[in-house]
């Protein structure tokens, strides 16, 4: 493909020989960056060249190729080792290092700036940080530190392991900032402090490059797709911005609280050809209206300056929202910088590719005025300029209007710090009396942000002392406020991009206050400083130990952590020492147990922060025994990413657990003799997809350490082979495990696998018309309070509802008919067509009123029913359980996104099915999402820990019906709501 060269390019190419008459240039590079280049509309003069030093290596000299070579691909070890190189022999350049993986892999900022720069980098750094905090300067002091000081410019590379093109572009970027002596590179250097993250997700680069080997030497054969990324998550690891759960948020977090950088902007590839962030909206409700005003400034900064050198398809606006706050970018925006992030076109790897582009995407439009092409040849080098052209524009526009990035940096964290006393509110409350643990562990994740979080040393207006205090007069009081808010998301606006509620405290299950009167800002308070651990003690003397469970995760830490410890679980509430026990409290006998209980109680309650009371008798009420189970969880080989979230929940909470394939459940005839509970992580597709997993065609697809892919070996798994799934085998292997009285769990979709499969009876998928909802917080109830999955719980519980799933408890559940669910049905509408209003009687002519009938409950049946379906009807110790509910319709949106409420309004969000001698669970909702959802693992735990005696609770009667029952008053139909 050709073109014929304009007016403007020819002006900016006379920049390219401007620049070899002053500096020498090296041609052989420049060579390979044309012949790398599909088209010469790919390039422009800021990158079609490279110039020549004595010292500096460029990246050709130094690996053997250019970057953005065709069929080269660097690991990162190799790019740092590049990028040491560059600080070794050029004093405008350092690489700092800013943490390690999760897999012990280093992880990096490159500084470039002028030497003179560098030498008062320090200085600098105090600068960004004194103007970060308004409290600390007058306006005129601000003025001063706003001449003196600098930008700071953070580009981060490939947090998406497949998008590879950054990584080698940043190797260039660096050279060309540290050698190339343009005025237009100058400007940035001398006027700006330039911060390259080569790779974010290390080790999921590591992974990708052995991957793109292994397809290079094994041309024609089935590849995996990149299995795994990181040690837990995979596309995920850019959903982490808020809950800082994974090692490379909290590296970059913490580096940008050091720097405190005016810009951090994230490099992805995805939507031809360049899209530079804006995004449709609804915007987050939370942020300074300046800095949405930045983000556009810059963006058509950029189009406007690549159309000019007549690069096509570079535009915004038309795609992701810019609502949910979990990117990996929000750190800028939560600490009043300016966060924003490239897609360009990616090919996965470095190979050069025809590629057709969606008609979607090369529509014109108002947004996108210049569309990208139809058809395109498109390479690796094509991506490399794109971006690399690009950034140094923002750069250097950011350097020529320096003062304007600092002033605007120091005037929204002015503005945050009087947001109390502006639009409010004034401050948080967290109640910390009820899960002291779960508080604190809030108040940790606030301050890894920077939040100053403060707690009350007096009560106040019924919050206890010890309650945690956020206020709303620091700099970083929009992202607390962003955090600990509820989230409306109107069902009308663009189709939101990713989750639309998150209120972190209430996803804790943690009581909270939003207060609006400025006096709660004159409240006795004191700083939180340091991590926090609850106080934690033993008390009393005795032969029995008692700890109240309040739902709190911890219990599940401590469990695990004295596993030979034989501990028992309450059935039922008590009082005791002057002290109330709810169900589900731990009951710890000295009797039987080793003669040093005592002394690890004692150190277990210190360190883990728990309360232990010793009783002087044992109280009178039923209790079993609490087991410390053997888990498995089980992935499939087609995508690894959510359960992911279910394996670091385990991890941080201290439960042990065997990480197994679907392959290994089917291999695996007797699975009770291993396991206890068997939980099948998140994972997406149908039923049968699950079964069937990848289709065994053709050879063995492999996912193993070997030569060529040898970062592979520090996967969570490996296999000789990923195709096939979970098998009918396997389906039958479940069955034989909850028989023989094992626990399997479900999660969310994965219901359809014992429901499709008829391992379990009552329970259907239905089907809805109108239910809408996107990552959402909704209210949950309690249904079945005497439950050990229960235990600990008050009423109601938020709950994370990632997408529509209704399940349906019924009698008739599976039998047909639609299993009693009433999708067809509108709201309200319950009465035949005839006189008067939706809430009057229906009037038969010509004879006398009938005597009113009870409105049967849903999927309650009449005796006659009953009857006639006994032969199918499971027996009393058989029925479904509810455990928990959805709330009522008017109640049910906590946080984000739900229309047509209705249909899921009273469903059920957590069923028990007894079968045999063991139980399926099915959670409805995520239970462990995202690291963000620790108010519901107890659930879980308790399930696990309970697994046994998951039935103690449960109405007495056994076998089946033996009477003709009376409409009405049979248990069945009470247990079934």
């Amino acid at each position: 493909m050709s073109r014929v060269t304009c007016p403007a390019v020819l002006f900016f190419l006379g920049a390219s020989l401007a620049l070899a008459q002053t500096q020498k240039l090296d041609d052989g590079y420049a060579k390979k960056i044309r012949e790398f280049t599909t088209d010469p509309m790919f390039l422009t003069e800021l990158v079609d060249h490279l110039p020549v030093s004595d010292k500096v290596p460029t990246p050709e000299k130094f690996l053997g190729y250019i970057a953005g070579a065709e069929n080269k691909l660097t690991y990162a070890k190799d790019i740092y080792r590049y990028m040491r190189e560059v600080e070794k022999t050029s004093p405008r350049v350092r690489v700092l290092s800013i943490g390690q993986t999760e897999e012990n892999r280093e992880m990096v900022v490159v500084v470039v700036s002028s030497e003179a720069n560098l030498a008062r980098l320090d200085r600098l750094k105090q600068i960004t940080a004194t103007l970060a905090d308004p409290r600390k300067t007058t306006p005129a002091e601000a003025d001063k530190l706003i001449a003196e000081g600098l930008p700071f410019y953070w580009a981060t590379a490939s947090i998406h392991s497949p998008e590879t093109g950054s990584p080698e572009m940043s190797m260039e970027l660096v050279y060309r900032l540290a050698v190339e002596e343009t005025p237009f590179i100058q400007k940035i250097r001398d006027n700006a402090i330039v911060l390259v993250t080569p790779v974010v997700e290390v080790d999921g680069r590591e992974k990708m490059v052995d991957l793109y080997r292994w397809k290079k030497e094994n041309p024609g054969k089935i590849a995996p797709s990149l299995l795994y990324w990181g040690k837990y998550v995979a596309h995920d690891n850019n959903r982490d911005g808020m809950a800082l759960s994974l090692a490379l948020s909290r590296n970059i977090t913490k580096a940008f609280l050091q720097f405190h950088p005016q810009v951090l902007h994230d490099l992805h590839e995805s939507v031809p050809f360049l899209y530079t962030s804006t995004g449709m909206g609804p915007y987050n409700a939370w942020l300074d209206p300046i800095v949405i005003n930045e983000w556009q400034k810059l963006a058509y900064y950029e189009i406007e300056e690549m159309t000019k050198r007549g690069v096509p398809g570079v535009w915004t606006h038309g795609f992701y929202d810019g609502w949910a706050a979990n990117y990996l970018m929000e750190v800028a925006h939560g600490h009043n910088s300016i966060g924003r992030f490239y897609e360009t076109f990616g090919n996965g790897g470095a190979d050069t590719r025809e590629r057709t582009v969606p008609a979607a995407q090369t529509t014109r439009a108002w947004f996108r005025p210049n569309p990208p092409l139809p058809k395109v040849k498109w390479s690796q080098r094509n991506n490399v300029n794109m971006q690399q052209s690009a950034l140094l524009l923002a750069m250097n526009y950011t350097a020529t209007n320096k003062e304007t990035f600092l002033r605007n940096f120091w005037l929204k964290s002015q503005r945050s710090v009087a947001k109390a006393t502006t639009e409010g509110p004034a401050a948080y409350i967290i109640d910390a009396s009820v899960r002291p643990n779960e508080a604190a562990s809030l108040a940790d994740q606030l301050a890894m942000h920077g939040v100053e979080v403060q707690r009350l040393t007096q009560p106040y207006q019924g919050n206890a002392a010890g309650a945690y205090v956020v206020r709303m007069d620091q700099p970083y009081s929009r992202l607390a406020d962003m955090l600990l808010d509820r989230q409306y998301y109107n069902a009308n606006d663009t189709p939101p991009y990713d989750d639309t509620g998150w209120t972190v405290q209430a996803l804790r299950n943690l009581k909270s206050a939003r207060i609006t009167d400025v006096a709660v800002l004159k409240a006795a308070m004191a700083p939180v400083t340091g991590s926090i651990t609850p106080e934690g003690k033993l008390t009393g003397d005795g032969a029995v130990y008692a700890i109240n469970h309040n739902a709190d995760r911890v219990l599940a830490t401590l469990r695990y952590k004295l596993k030979d410890i034989k501990m028992n679980a309450a059935e039922e509430a008590f009082e005791a020492e002057g002290q109330k026990f709810v169900a589900g409290s731990f009951l710890i006998p000295a009797s039987g147990n080793p003669s040093d209980l005592r002394q690890r109680l004692q150190s277990a309650a210190t360190e883990l922060g728990v309360n232990i009371v010793a009783l002087k008798s044992a109280p009178k009420t039923a209790q079993h025994p609490l087991a410390a189970p053997r888990i498995a969880l089980v992935h499939n080989w087609l995508n690894t990413q959510n359960e992911g979230w279910f394996r670091l929940a385990m991890d941080t909470t201290g439960v042990p657990y065997t990480y197994i394939s679907d392959h290994t459940v089917a291999a695996t005839a007797d699975l009770r003799s291993k396991f206890d509970v068997i939980i099948l992580g998140p994972m997406g597709g149908t039923a049968q997809r699950i079964v069937n997993g990848m289709p065994k065609r053709g050879e063995p697809v492999p996912w193993k350490a070997s030569t060529l892919t040898p970062n592979f070996g520090t996967s969570p798994d490996q296999t000789d082979d990923i195709r096939g799934g979970l098998g009918l085998e396997g389906v039958q292997h479940i069955r034989d495990f909850v028989e023989a009285g094992g626990l399997f769990i479900t999660i969310g979709g994965n219901a359809s696998l014992p429901i499709t499969y008829g391992l379990i009876d009552g329970i259907t998928i239905q089907p809805t018309r109108e239910l809408k909802v996107r990552g959402s917080v909704l209210d949950s109830a309690i249904s079945d309070a005497r439950s050990p999955i229960a235990y600990g719980y008050s009423e109601h519980l938020p709950v994370y509802m990632g997408a529509e799933l209704v399940l349906n408890a019924s009698a008739t559940a599976g039998l047909g008919g639609g299993g009693g669910g009433q999708a067809a049905s509108v709201s309200g509408q319950n009465r035949a067509s005839g006189r008067g209003g939706v809430t009057d009687p229906d009037i038969i002519q010509g004879r006398p009123p009938a005597p009113a009938v009870p409105e049967p409950k849903p999927g309650e049946l009449s005796a006659e029913m009953l009857e006639n379906m006994r032969a199918y009807l499971p027996t009393p110790a058989e029925r479904p359980r509810t455990i928990l509910k959805f709330g009522e319709e008017k109640d049910l949106l906590i946080s984000g996104l739900l229309a047509g409420g209705r249909e899921l309004a009273g469903k059920p969000a957590l069923v028990d099915v007894p079968q045999g001698k063991g139980h399926y669970v099915l959670f409805a909702i995520n239970p462990m999402w995202r690291q963000q959802t620790q108010g519901s693992f107890m659930l879980l735990f308790n399930a696990a820990m309970n697994f046994e005696n998951l039935g103690a609770g449960r109405p007495a009667g056994t076998g089946r019906l033996t009477e003709p029952p009376t409409a009405g008053d049979d248990d069945f139909n009470d247990q079934m709501q």
